[in-house]
């Protein structure tokens, strides 16, 4: 939104989850002791190091994309920001605040863009650095990118004043998920090699998404909540449509051609379960649903449905020769296999219970391949499975009884789809190569349907 501190983290701490990269540069040539990116002179309050060397790079960047791209988009010229950038060492108590901050300790955990002064202000102690170790640099250029965006809707007539006075026109989550756009806008241009300083393939992207996750909004704030800026899935969502499709798309989002998943819990025992059934409860209530809710969709599209047998064992599945990781669907036997140890437990306690939701749901597809007579290994298939068990979970956000989604579950579908392969993978164990893609599949079945599909 377009005030001071909008991009803050999803805990009340500093404190960012994730597996620490491997540390490559999205900055072409050498990074690193000065040796390459831009020089962070021009940004105040700058200490000169690396971190702020990125940032400035980063910055660069974002502003020459606009330069370009805004004309086109908006028939008329970028104006790069007035009131430029600060830097702002959080762990130093004499550090300057930057411009509408009181204090340095007021920007800890966050980058932002303030509208008043025209200037983006971020953390290089506390937040800038953490996102590089955890999920690589490529996590800052998503950052900067999002309060650029700001910058943007300022520039195209978006000010405070006009969200406030509509706020059913322009709610906070439209308003942060068209900056998500054009920073997935922006990285589309740097991937296709446009960029002066900056560089980054698609198969980079993965740990990078992750960063928006953990940006998502607490589980269970409703969508119309002052401040919200969206769950996981329409964060990500955002992103891609910008990666995918461009200014063009970002520019006329709105309340009416934009669909929000994010909710509130559904009960009170919802709210304290944080939205999570134990594992086995998760097993024995959802594979009650997907029965009946595949044959919806097999009916749908003509053909018959038989429901897999689902057998659990405190075993890895090895009933086909190729691995399909803790769930496999068993094409002889018609059976799904679940592990009850090791894995899959880990998975449903460190991402979620929908996270072993999507498993489960993807075998479920598997058989629907099957009895649909389409081919289970492959790129098609890969596809195919993953847009399916988007499409059943689709199905789950407009219930009002039964198997519902809790505030969380759309979330915890995006990060094991990100973090691990196994809802893509086919018969032979083989699977859609990225994260990014799987999502993207994911959720062109969840928000256009089994029609999206291609069965």
């Amino acid at each position: 939104m377009l005030v001071p501190l909008l991009l803050a983290l999803a805990a009340c701490t500093t404190t960012i989850a994730g597996t620490p990269t491997n540390g490559d540069s999205v900055v072409s040539g050498d990074h690193g002791n000065g040796g390459g990116g831009v020089d962070p002179s021009f940004v105040h309050n700058s200490d000169g190091g690396d971190i702020d060397r990125l940032a400035a790079t980063v910055v660069t960047d974002v502003q020459q994309f606009w330069t370009e791209t805004f004309p086109t988009a908006f028939d008329k010229q970028w104006t790069n920001l007035e009131g430029g950038f600060y830097s702002v060492d959080t762990s130093s108590a004499t550090a300057k605040a930057p411009p509408c901050a009181r204090r340095a300790s007021d920007v800890e955990g966050n980058a932002f863009y303030c509208p008043t002064a025209d200037i983006i202000a971020w953390d290089r102690a506390a937040l800038l650095p953490v996102l590089k170790e955890k999920f690589g640099e490529a996590a800052v250029m998503f950052v900067l990118a999002h309060e650029m965006g700001h910058a943007v809707q300022r520039r195209t007539g978006l000010t405070v004043a006009k969200q406030q006075s509509n706020p059913d026109e322009y709610p906070t989550i439209l308003i942060e998920s068209q900056a998500d756009c054009y920073a997935g806008s922006f990285v589309r241009w740097v991937s296709e090699g446009k960029a002066d300083h900056l560089k980054i393939s698609k198969d980079r992207l993965d740990n990078a998404m992750e960063a928006l996750v953990m940006f998502r909004d607490p589980v269970g704030t409703e969508q119309s909540d002052d401040g919200a800026h969206g769950d996981a899935f329409d964060r990500v969502s955002a992103f891609q449509d910008g990666y995918d499709q461009g200014v063009g798309l970002c520019k006329d989002m709105s309340v009416e051609n934009r669909t929000f998943t994010q909710r509130g819990f559904l009960s009170q025992d919802d709210a304290d379960r944080g939205g999570n059934l134990e594992f086995e409860s998760l097993l024995t209530t959802i594979t009650e649903d997907l029965g009946p809710s595949y044959n919806t969709i097999m009916t749908g599209l003509g053909k018959p449905w038989t429901a897999p047998t689902v057998r659990t064992s405190a075993k890895t599945p090895d009933c086909t020769k190729a691995d399909q990781g803790p769930i496999a669907y068993c094409a002889d036997t018609g059976e799904i296999d679940v592990a009850t140890e090791g894995e899959l437990p880990t998975i449903h306690r460190d991402i979620g219970d929908f996270a072993t939701g999507t498993l489960v749901a993807s075998r479920y597809s598997m058989a629907a391949l099957k009895q649909l007579g389409k081919q289970l290994e492959g790129e098609d298939a890969q596809r195919a499975v993953l847009c399916l068990t988007g499409a059943y979970t689709g199905s789950l956000l407009t219930r009002r009884t039964g198997f519902t989604l809790s505030p969380g579950d759309l979330d915890e579908a995006i990060q094991v789809l990100l973090r691990y392969d196994y809802a893509g993978r086919d018969l032979a164990g083989k699977a859609v190569a990225t994260g990014f893609d799987r999502v993207s599949l994911f959720r062109q079945g969840a928000l256009q349907g089994v029609k999206a599909c291609g069965l």
